[in-house]
């Protein structure tokens, strides 16, 4: 086969997978983040493959992009070849001893000196052909139209397509600052919670799920004073003694220490929850996100 018919064929197949991911994220941007490409170049490549098929498969509009009957029919075939080619770089790069590429992680903005974060650098320092990008923040994101291979998320997970491991234990404890304590009673009981303050974080269940041997009191909290979007501002507000609620042990171990906050109801324990590595199931990175899942397993398997 000559050059110019490989190098045709190898633009047709950079054409369908792009496609794949246009599809997949639903606009250009989002595709490029996923494909580290500039919107420009996936434009590009989706034109031509167009304009070779002489037919349109999107609608585009300024906000988004849908499939046309044509890409409808074409996507499937498309998939199962993008599907293939993954599958031959899995195998041909099984045997290489140590991982290589760029991986885009988001994780909690809290927990800076968490185990999951030492975690993910230790791995970082074992492999340097590795590079990481880390994104920090306590807002959803979807991974697939953000271009993200892994993310970490704790507590229940919802139903979805993407792919999960609960790869460590994630520990709460109730607190509040001793000046809040002093000034607003005692709490002896899981009752006398629904008489104080609380700090809430939107978009996290207020339900406080709480045991003692055999006993577990559900408590839902009446009285919500401050609301926040982060559990950093959260913990900010109860330093400042603004009321209580559930915070990670893992960040919260410099005040406890100080005495800056104190355990609420110490007879009582909270659930332990999981951190969930989630991935999706689709993407050139799926080697190299097992690679990392792997290895927080087996750092896990060491504490």
């Amino acid at each position: 086969m000559s050059f110019l018919k490989n190098a045709k064929m190898i633009d047709d197949y950079r054409g369908l997978a792009v496609f794949v991911a246009v599809a997949d994220a639903g606009s250009l941007t989002a595709a490029g983040k996923r494909l580290k490409l500039s919107t420009s170049v996936v434009s590009h490549h989706l034109s031509r493959l167009e304009d070779k098929l002489g037919v349109t498969l999107f609608f585009r509009s300024t906000r988004a992009m849908s499939l046309t009957q044509e890409g409808h029919q074409a996507l499937e075939p498309a998939r199962r070849m993008v599907r293939a080619g993954e599958e031959a770089l899995h195998i041909a790069g099984a045997g290489s001893a140590e991982p290589v590429g760029k991986l885009r992680i988001t994780v909690p903005a809290f927990g800076e000196r968490s185990m999951l974060r030492k975690t993910i650098w230790k791995f970082a320092a074992k492999y340097p052909r590795v590079a990481i990008i880390m994104n920090s923040s306590d807002l959803p994101v979807d991974l697939v139209k953000e271009g993200f291979d892994l993310a970490i998320r704790l507590g229940k997970l919802a139903d979805s397509s993407l792919k999960s491991r609960r790869v460590a234990d994630f520990h709460l404890m109730l607190v509040a600052s001793p000046e809040y304590l002093a000034s607003n009673g005692p709490i002896r009981t899981p009752d006398d919670l629904l008489e104080h303050n609380f700090v809430t974080i939107t978009r996290f269940s207020n339900e406080l799920v709480l045991r003692n041997g055999h006993d577990t009191v559900a408590v839902s909290p009446n009285k919500i004073r401050i609301e926040v979007n982060t559990v950093s501002a959260a913990k900010s507000a109860i330093v400042a003694g603004l009321g209580i609620r559930t915070l990670p042990i893992s960040d919260i171990e410099e005040e406890l220490a100080s005495g800056a906050l104190q355990q609420v109801l110490p007879d009582w324990s909270l659930p332990v929850l999981g951190i969930y590595a989630v991935w999706p199931d689709s993407g050139p990175q799926k080697a190299l996100t097992r690679a990392l899942i792997e290895h927080m397993l087996q750092e896990k398997s060491q504490l």
